[in-house]
């Protein structure tokens, strides 16, 4: 599998996940699915940088989601 894909979408389900986290806990309620997910998104994001050598550059994080989207829709 390319780890450029699983490091996009464990990113992308990482920032998807922190208003569910943040509505679960002004609500009062456990946010475990949120959790979850946090933790599914982490998983992926280090399996992504272990996998690739040389990992992720922070600069470079926003022309590897470019890459992979057109990659994905071409």
């Amino acid at each position: 599998m390319d780890p450029d894909l699983i490091f996009i979408i464990g990113l992308v389900l990482g920032v998807f996940s922190i208003p569910s986290v943040l509505s679960a806990l002004s609500d009062g309620h456990a946010p475990r699915v949120a959790a979850f997910t946090i933790i599914a998104s982490g998983v992926m994001v280090f399996w992504a940088v272990s996998n690739k050598p040389g990992g992720y550059d922070i600069n470079e994080i926003p022309n590897v989601f470019v890459q992979v989207v057109a990659r994905y829709l071409t």
